[in-house]
């Protein structure tokens, strides 16, 4: 038998001997990997996940006209939003306003892409259902009231465009309800929003909603100030601030909890490893007296503990995968990715963990006399 298969049996030998302290000390290091391993993938799938929940609350970057210009072309506005990464966008949305009357009361009129702006304002609420057709419109609640207009009635927008006068009919296709200024609004397509005024090919302001960090859409501003100078991008600082808030204050205190687990882990196994010495100290002083070294100890009950570390952190990595995936269901209704290094990362920080929690028990066995031990003291 050469010495690796020796050294192997003698390890396993005994863990099956203690048993029942080692199972204890393997069901710690088990629930600590899972802990582990689902926090950290938690943690680094939370901006992905907090990033679209914020997403419902509305645009968080808008692309306005730069200097004293009142609109942009829409070459202009390709050319800003073509910096924007395609895989982080969750929708564009141009908009271009103009005040018109209904019954000789004054409102505005919103021109817009509607499946843009269906995507950047997911929280909008219509009753009805969303314009499909030419000559459909939204129109804003309080809008509705004040004309008493209902989904499929009809109603003329009168004003003065670039293109001159303009009487053009609409049908209500739903009644629009966001808590906000929009309720006083009409929407419509901008190929509609064009025909009516007479003048197309600008666009007032683009909404864009772009899961990235705030730091990440700072310097998309950056860039597209400096690539395109006619227009200035911003930032939605209400949006922004508060996602950043949240995923800092959400990031700590996974760390945090991560840190008090794998102290317990620690804990736990430090203990166990120092009872089994205790156990052991005849065992080992006889083994001294017979000229065993105290490498050997050391190699012996480290290779107990890494291998406690090292079963764990196996067990605990796919049980952490369950355990992510159901916080993401239940609490974000989304599934969590799987990332492979992320059983390597739990299996080697579980390993680390247990072999740092032996070094005192160790410590304790090497410096076992044999003299005292043997005389029964």
């Amino acid at each position: 038998m050469n010495k690796q298969r020796f050294y192997i049996k003698m390890v396993a030998s005994s863990l099956v001997r203690r048993k029942s302290r080692m199972l204890v000390a393997l069901l710690a290091v088990t629930i600590g990997a899972t802990i582990l391993s689902g926090l950290v993938t938690i943690y680094y799938d939370i901006p992905r996940q907090m990033g679209q929940e914020f997403r419902s609350y509305g645009a968080n970057f808008v692309i306005l006209p730069s200097g004293n210009q009142s609109s942009m072309s829409v070459e202009l506005m390709e050319r800003a939003v073509s910096f924007l990464p395609e895989e982080s966008v969750t929708g564009i949305a141009p908009y271009r306003y103009h005040l018109v009357k209904i019954n000789e009361q004054p409102f505005m009129a919103a021109g817009t892409d509607l499946s843009g702006a269906r995507r950047t304002s997911p929280y909008w609420l219509v009753q009805g259902r969303w314009p499909e057709a030419p000559g459909e419109a939204l129109v804003g609640q309080e809008l509705a009231n004040v004309i008493r207009l209902l989904p499929g009635n009809g109603f003329t927008v009168t004003g003065t465009g670039p293109g001159g006068p303009f009487a053009v009919d609409f049908t209500v296709s739903g009644v629009l309800q966001t808590g906000g200024a929009e309720e006083a609004f009409i929407f419509m397509s901008l190929p509609d929003f064009e025909t009516m005024i007479g003048e197309g090919d600008r666009i007032d302001v683009v909404e864009c909603s772009v899961s990235a960090a705030a730091g990440i859409l700072e310097r998309l501003a950056g860039e597209i100030g400096e690539k395109v100078p006619e227009v200035s991008p911003r930032l939605v600082k209400r949006l922004t601030d508060s996602e950043g808030a949240v995923l800092t204050k959400l990031q700590a205190l996974v760390a945090l909890v991560t840190v008090i687990v794998l102290l317990l882990i620690m804990i736990c196994v430090a203990t166990t490893m120092m009872a089994v010495v205790a156990e052991r100290r005849g065992e080992i002083g006889l083994r001294k007296a017979l000229g065993a070294s105290n490498q050997s100890l050391v190699t012996e009950f480290m290779g107990e503990g890494i291998f406690l570390g090292g079963f764990g952190g196996v067990l605990g990595a796919g049980a952490g995968y369950v355990f992510a995936q159901a916080v993401g269901i239940n609490v974000f209704n989304r599934s969590i990715a799987f990332n492979p290094l992320f059983v390597l990362l739990t299996l080697a920080a579980s390993i680390a963990i247990t072999a740092l929690a032996c070094v005192i028990p160790v410590r304790n066995a090497t410096e076992v006399d044999p003299a005292i031990v043997l005389r029964g003291e």
